[in-house]
C-alpha cells in the first residue's frame, strides 16, 4: 500500500486542528498508509497544545514546531523535509481544502504525471478581497511563466516525493511551486476541487499581499531563466542601455553636423552619458551576480527556517532546539 504525507502548515488554527485531522483519516484510511505532518509557524492561540495532543493519541500525527513565524512558504519546506511518505501532499490547514480529494488527485498522479494541482471550483471567498486579486495575479502568473494553470493559489496538491524533495521553498515562493517543479522537469496537470467557506480562526491573507506577488513573480522569472547565468540577464539589459546611449549620441553628433547646434547644451548628451553609466553598472551588477551564484551553490544547503521542537520524528521523543542545516 502506497505512503502518503500530508503536509499542514497551521498558524493559530487551534479549533481547526482535530477536525482536519478527522476529516484526513476519513478520507484515506481505506486506500494508503498515511501520516499527517503539522508545522507550527508560530502559534499563539494554543495550537501547539492541541498538536500534543493528537500526537500523543496516534503516532502518525507528526508536528514540527518553529521557533517563531517564518511564513508559509518555510513551514511547507519544514514539513517536506520531516515527511517520509511516497508521495507528498499539501494543504491548507483551514478546513477550505477538502481531503475528501487527496484519493482524486492521487489517481490522477497515476496517469503519469509528478504532481497535480488542485483548482478552487466555486471559490467560497470574497469577491473584493480574494476573487479578483487572485484572478489577476494568476492571469499575470500565467502570461510570465507560460504555464496555463488557471488556480496557483490553491493549497491543495499531490507530489511525487523525489520531486518535493528537490524543491527549494524560500521568502513566499510557496504560491510558485508549480513553477518550481517545472524548472526541474516535473510533468503537471490541475483537476477541480472543492472549496469550503472557513468556519472557524481567521484568514491569514488579504488584499495587501498583491505587491508582493508582483515582487515574488519578478524573482520567479530570473530563478526560472537566469539563475545560473544572471550575465544573461543583468548583461543583456546593460547592453541595451550602451545601445540607447550609442543611439543619443549619434543623434548628439547629427544635430551638431546638421544645424549646428551647440553639443554640450544639448540635453541627449547628458542622456547619453546617463544610459552609459546605467549600463556600466548592470555589466557590474552582473559580474557580481556571477560571482555569487557560485558561491551560492559550493555553499552549505541550508534551510530558510529553525525547529524549536518536534514529535514523533524520532521514536515520538521530543526533539528540541534542532537547527536544519
Amino acid at each position: 500500500m502506497r505512503t502518503l504525507s500530508v503536509i499542514v502548515p497551521v498558524m493559530d488554527e487551534r479549533d481547526n486542528i482535530e477536525p482536519l485531522y478527522r476529516a484526513v483519516q476519513e478520507s484515506l484510511r481505506e486506500s494508503f498508509d498515511w501520516e499527517v505532518v503539522y508545522v507550527d509557524d508560530g502559534s499563539t492561540d494554543g495550537t501547539f497544545e492541541e498538536l500534543i495532543k493528537l500526537a500523543a493519541l496516534d503516532v502518525r500525527v507528526k508536528v514540527v514546531r518553529l521557533r517563531r513565524n517564518f511564513g508559509q512558504a518555510a513551514a511547507m519546506q519544514a514539513g517536506i523535509d520531516a515527511s517520509a511518505g511516497e508521495l507528498v501532499v499539501t494543504i491548507d490547514g483551514d478546513l477550505q481544502n477538502d481531503p475528501a480529494d487527496i484519493p482524486l488527485l492521487v489517481a490522477k498522479l497515476d496517469e503519469g504525471y509528478d504532481m497535480v494541482l488542485g483548482q478552487r471550483a466555486k471559490r467560497q471567498d470574497s469577491m473584493i478581497i480574494r476573487k479578483v486579486p487572485s484572478f489577476l495575479a494568476n492571469w499575470l502568473i500565467r502570461k510570465v511563466t507560460k504555464i496555463p494553470f488557471k488556480d496557483f493559489g490553491c493549497t491543495l496538491r499531490v507530489i511525487k516525493s523525489d520531486v518535493a524533495r528537490n524543491l527549494r521553498i524560500y521568502g513566499e515562493m510557496h504560491r510558485f511551486i508549480p513553477v518550481l517543479a517545472g524548472n526541474i522537469g516535473s510533468r503537471m496537470t490541475q483537476i477541480p476541487v472543492r472549496h469550503h467557506p472557513r468556519t472557524a480562526g481567521k484568514s491569514k491573507y488579504g488584499i495587501g499581499r498583491t505587491g508582493r506577488v508582483l515582487l515574488d513573480l519578478l524573482t520567479i522569472k530570473f530563478f526560472s531563466g537566469y539563475l545560473t547565468r544572471p550575465m544573461h540577464f543583468m548583461g543583456g539589459l546593460g547592453m541595451f542601455f550602451f545601445g540607447m546611449s550609442f543611439l543619443s549620441l549619434l543623434a548628439t553628433l547629427g544635430m551638431k553636423l546638421a544645424i549646428d547646434f551647440d553639443m554640450t547644451g544639448n540635453p541627449l548628451l547628458l542622456l547619453s552619458v546617463m544610459l552609459g553609466m546605467v549600463g556600466i553598472q548592470l555589466l557590474s551588477m552582473g559580474l557580481l551576480g556571477e560571482v555569487m551564484m557560485r558561491t551560492y551553490y559550493e555553499s552549505q544547503d541550508k534551510r530558510p527556517y529553525v525547529v524549536r521542537e518536534s514529535r514523533n520524528l524520532n521514536n515520538g521523543e521530543p526533539n528540541r532546539d534542532q537547527l536544519a542545516a
